[in-house]
């Protein structure tokens, strides 16, 4: 995967990686053998075969559905990069096949099975999507010229590759729009792959997305970048192996493309519901859902061909309020309106329902029960939590009351299911948007950091041996919840602790075993991984590419820079520096202070130094792909004043590890 991070300016997108570091650890505590590594307990296997027995996990029109319009698929091995690099492997989920094994949960085994299904599918007469080569879904209209693309994808590899199965099976058009959707990453950041900005200006190709769009893209992908990607490996499962006892999918999508994310802007954002456009001479009518899935997001309906897209407000699976890499909490009841909106003034009138993810759904009868499912399971989770807040919970009662609704169990309703989302944590992050981060009990309120407690736990329990012996009996129990509890505190209190480490591992493996999540899944067995083998021993991934910043304001990038600035580091009195971007006619004054840096789009008063530089340049010059003497000695950069107040600037700047410690202190 080609992500870049260099001084700390980072994007945040797919971050995959093939292989673990080892890691050795010391033990102070006799080892007493956890269980064998990748096999499921007695616990699991019931566990999961209730599971079996309790769902209508045979129901075939999901795999009707899924199956249904296929054209063709990618007959090669592998979609590559330039330099013949694997970015989606082509037969990766073949093992997807017959029952569940013990170690997967076997309803996301099933949902696995769906998604795993590539190719090019007809979705109706002029609509069709390329489904199962990145984690979204790329649909593409038919217009009066060439073709509308509807969220290019991650990379620009596999929006290519995509785009040549479908000129290789109905005949080369050119693209005459790209509509994005919302603002994640999955579904722009492959643009460059179906088009450019050069071809943009000169054929005035509309590049279409919801209002907020940029400010959103740039604010979750660039500013808190480096933390999300982190987390991303874990929810991901990015560093497991694709099989039985690791990855089997994510249950939005099987995996996100490991290849070159960029950023296109778009020429025109459209807000509101019922905004009707023609589009390469088809009519669109656009509802805007921000908020909902996404702070920045539309979807539109297709009156001539009585299909409706949902974008990522309903999917096949129940959705992430507050995902687990991080982000803005979001509004579930907003949520629910918004589909409840679109199931009243579309319901009737769709044949079809099609999403940025999954498959779509034929029938109007279907379409409407699959609109009024996902609705009510958004409505459910946040009048649930609020009931139960409402009465004295806390943010982890409330959760843990909360049980499955009815509707939940029917055969048309996996579409409800915790595929990605679940009900215990979207009902924490609905407790999130409307109290905050807190209990509400004071002890929570100013409480120590978990390395500081975590050894007065260990010691008020007995020491280090006593609750190793307290988190054994809990797994022995099948309670991994309290036995990963009780474990993490002894981990945390004494890293090198090896049977501590082995069995909390082993803890997080038999709860990922168990999970229908996939993001679950891949939380709990990277975090079991890296307590085996230590954080992955490959280089940092590389965020924040240059087919990204460009597209990113002057502002906001210096935005991004500002949040590195550590105080205390700045060996001078504060300063004002300017910045002079001449291909792009921009002036950006910088306050270097004692504690923060401020930048405004105006001269600076008095500067210390004047800096001329293109932006392209500059891009280059943060990203070390180039150093301030080469770009002095070849022109391309004056510094006007002191030369010494832009090194003062650099040197106060702090670049992130990427690889920081999650399940470990």
């Amino acid at each position: 995967m080609q992500i870049h991070k260099r001084c700390g300016v980072v994007l945040s997108a797919a971050v995959l990686f093939a292989a673990c570091g080892q890691g050795g650890v010391e033990t102070n505590t006799p080892m007493i053998d956890p269980p064998p590594v990748g096999e499921a307990t007695a616990v699991t296997r019931d566990a999961n075969a209730a599971i079996a027995e309790r769902l209508p996990l045979a129901e075939m029109s999901d795999f009707e559905d899924a199956s249904r319009g296929f054209l063709a698929a990618i007959e090669s091995d592998a979609i590559r990069d330039a330099n013949g690099n694997v970015v989606w492997a082509i037969p990766q989920y073949d093992f997807l096949e017959g029952d569940a094994p013990d170690t997967v949960n076997p309803s996301l085994w099933r949902q696995s099975q769906l998604l795993a299904k590539h190719g090019l599918f007809e979705v109706t007469a002029g609509v069709y999507q390329v489904r199962g080569y990145d984690l979204a879904v790329m649909t593409v209209i038919e217009g009066e010229t060439g073709w509308i693309i509807v969220d290019p994808l991650t990379t620009a590899e596999s929006a290519s590759a995509s785009l040549a199965l479908l000129n290789e099976t109905l005949g080369e058009r050119p693209v005459t729009a790209v509509l994005y959707t919302h603002s994640h990453a999955d579904h722009f950041g492959g643009a460059r792959g179906v088009i450019d900005e050069a071809e943009i200006l000169e054929r005035g190709v509309p590049v279409l997305a919801p209002t907020g769009f940029v400010e959103h893209a740039v604010s979750e992908n660039l500013l808190a970048g480096n933390h999300m990607t982190r987390r991303s490996t874990l929810m991901f499962g990015g560093t497991l192996p694709t099989d039985t006892r690791g990855h089997v999918g994510a249950g939005l999508g099987q995996g996100l493309a490991q290849g070159t994310v960029g950023l296109v802007l778009p020429t025109d954002e459209v807000e509101g519901r019922g905004t009707q456009r023609t589009i390469d001479g088809v009519l669109f009518e656009f509802i805007d859902a921000a908020g909902t899935e996404a702070p920045a997001e539309f979807m539109f309906y297709l009156p001539e061909k009585r299909a409706l897209c949902t974008a990522e407000v309903a999917t096949g699976t129940f959705h992430n309020v507050l995902t687990p890499r991080g982000a803005q909490a979001r509004d579930a009841r907003g949520w629910s309106r918004a589909i409840d909106y679109v199931l009243s003034e579309y319901g009737e009138r769709s044949d079809v329902v099609f999403a940025s993810h999954h498959w779509p759904t034929w029938g109007k009868e279907n379409v409407k029960r699959f609109l009024q499912g996902q609705r009510d399971i958004y409505r459910y989770v946040h009048d649930q939590t609020l009931r139960q807040a409402n009465s004295g919970a806390s943010q982890i009662e409330a959760a843990e009351a909360i049980e499955e609704p009815a509707f939940q169990g029917d055969a048309d309703a996996f579409n409800t299911r915790g595929y990605y989302g679940t009900l215990n944590h979207n009902s924490k992050a609905v407790y999130q948007y409307y109290f905050g981060w807190w209990s509400g009990v004071p002890a929570d309120y100013y409480k120590r950091p978990r390395v500081e407690t975590a050894a007065r736990y260990v010691a008020a329990m007995g020491g280090a041996d006593a609750l190793l012996r307290l988190g054994q009996e809990a797994f022995d129990e099948g309670d991994y919840r309290w036995s990963a509890e009780l474990l993490n505190h002894l981990v945390f209190a004494e890293p090198a602790n090896e049977a501590g480490r082995a069995w909390l591992a082993a803890s997080y493996e038999q709860l990922g075993f168990q999970a229908e999540s996939g993001v679950w899944r891949g939380y709990f067995l990277s975090g079991a991984a890296e307590l085996r083998r230590g954080v992955p021993n490959v280089p940092a991934p590389t965020l924040g590419r240059k087919d990204f910043l460009k597209a990113v304001s002057s502002l906001d990038l210096f935005d991004s820079i500002a949040t590195r600035y550590r105080p205390g580091m700045l060996n001078r009195d504060p300063f004002a520096l300017e910045f002079r971007f001449t291909d792009r006619g921009e002036t950006i004054s910088l306050l270097v202070e004692d504690s923060v840096l401020v930048p405004r789009e105006a001269p600076a008063t008095a500067p210390a130094a004047i800096i001329t530089i293109t932006r392209d340049d500059f891009d280059s010059l943060i990203l070390q792909e180039i150093g301030a003497p080469a770009l002095i000695a070849g022109g391309r950069m004056t510094i006007e004043g002191e030369q010494l107040a832009l090194l003062s600037f650099f040197g106060a700047l702090e670049t992130p590890p990427f690889w920081f410690n999650v399940v470990e202190p």
